[in-house]
Formats: C-alpha cells, sequence, structure tokens
C-alpha cells in the first residue's frame, strides 16, 4: 500500500488539520508514493528502534521528531543524528500528535484507563464526575497508569469533578473548570499557582498517560491488511 493511501486513511481518522498551529503532525520523512508493507507505531523515535526496524517501513508516532523549524542538519545533534539513521535504512515517518489528541487519546485514557465516562469534552480537555475522596482517588490515578512516584497539590479532601490533558496540560490550567486537573510535566511554579486558586492537580506523567498511543491506532490500523507492530517504547526517564 502507498504511504499517500496510509496517510489518507489516518486523516479520515483522526484529521491532521486539528492540530495545533505550533504542532508538525503529518508526514515528516519519506515520500508519498513510496510503497510500503509493515508499519510500526511508537510514541517517539529513537536510536534502539531506528536499529530494530527493517529497511523500507512505516514508522507512526505520536510525538514529532521534527518540531521546530531545521535550519541545519549537524548528524552529531539530536535530531539531525537519528534522521541520518533513518534515511540509511529509507525509514519513513508520519506523527500524529495533537489531532490524535483531541479525537482519541483523552478518550481512550479517560474511558478505557480511568474507568469514568466523559461528562463534557472542552478541546484538550475531558471531565469526569468522579466524587470520590482524594486519597483513594490519587491512589487509583496512581495504580493505573503505573506510577512508582507520583506527585499531586491537594487542595480539597474530595474530588467532584475531574479534567484530564493527556501529555503536557499545565498551560490549560487557568481555563480549567474543576476541582482537579489531571496532566503531565507539572512543574514547581504550576504547583504553585495551583495552590493558589485550589485546584488539586495529579501529574499523571507525559509518557506514562501517552503511552497507549499505539495500541489504540493498531485496532485501526489492523483492518488495511498490513504488518502492524507496536514497538515497545521507552520511558526516557528512570525511576530509582
Amino acid at each position: 500500500m502507498k504511504i499517500l493511501d496510509i496517510y489518507k486513511f489516518l486523516d479520515k481518522l483522526s484529521p491532521f488539520e486539528l492540530q495545533e498551529p505550533w504542532d508538525n503532525s503529518g508526514l515528516l520523512i519519506g515520500d508519498f508514493s513510496k510503497n510500503v508493507t509493515k508499519v510500526v507505531l511508537s510514541i517517539d523515535v529513537d536510536e534502539a528502534l531506528i536499529e530494530s526496524l527493517d529497511e523500507d517501513s512505516l514508522l507512526i508516532t505520536h510525538h514529532p521528531i521534527i518540531f521546530g523549524g531545521l535550519k541545519q542538519l549537524e548528524f552529531s545533534k539530536y535530531p539531525a543524528n537519528l534522521i541520518q539513521k533513518m534515511i540509511r535504512k529509507n525509514i519513513s515517518n508520519i506523527a500524529m500528535h495533537t489531532n490524535f489528541d483531541q479525537t482519541h487519546l483523552n478518550e481512550y485514557v479517560a474511558t478505557q484507563v480511568l474507568g469514568y465516562k466523559i461528562v463534557q469534552k472542552d478541546g484538550f480537555v475531558a471531565y469526569l464526575d468522579v466524587n470520590e475522596n482524594f486519597d483513594e482517588f490519587f491512589k487509583k490515578v496512581s495504580l493505573a497508569f503505573g506510577l512508582p512516584h507520583a506527585k499531586c497539590v491537594k487542595c480539597n479532601n474530595m474530588v467532584k469533578r475531574v479534567a484530564l490533558t493527556t501529555g503536557s496540560g499545565c498551560s490549560l490550567m487557568r481555563s480549567i473548570d474543576a476541582d482537579c486537573f489531571l496532566t503531565g510535566d507539572i512543574k514547581y511554579h504550576d504547583a504553585m499557582e495551583a495552590k493558589s486558586i485550589k485546584l488539586s492537580m495529579i501529574d499523571i506523567g507525559h509518557y506514562e498517560s501517552e503511552r497507549f498511543f499505539a495500541e489504540i491506532l493498531q485496532t485501526h490500523l489492523i483492518n488495511l491488511g498490513l504488518e502492524v507492530i507496536i514497538s515497545p517504547s521507552e520511558n526516557p526517564f528512570t525511576y530509582i
């Protein structure tokens, strides 16, 4: 199947036009006219993954390897070092990032990972009615995402309404209409601001909250008759 046909299928599934202006989803490396028989799914591109791939594979990732504007390709630096290896093996790459967050990832995490119904959806934010003790809810969330060292900002003993944004969503904090916000990459000053506006927060991890990308997409791509493989993507962080 040609990459163009796969791209059109993905575009119907999760339109690329939904991506944020700062995003770079779409075909990043490759040629629409190229034929492929094997598709590999992963959150990110790393050296170990590239080494494991067969030549002429199509790699579909959640995060774009080319994010900002590249002014040069210095092969000793990231991401040019990985791009060089991909080109040598004729590996193509399509990224599905913020468009897939909106159409699939947040919904899957809310309903399939956490087990709650979405009562409202606002762009990248899914709202859930919980009505549970904060400490018990915190333990449930930590277990669901497999978090060995979870951190939180606790402002209330009860959690009534929860907002969920997978990945890194702290920039949305001021627009959240809930008493608890689940997202990743919570920084110190984010926590200070959350305390000041009495918004409880639980850091669900960037990798941990998005690692379901491949298994979600695989269920759709297997209908194309292609060999679809999920790469065992590794968290760049090590917890000791």
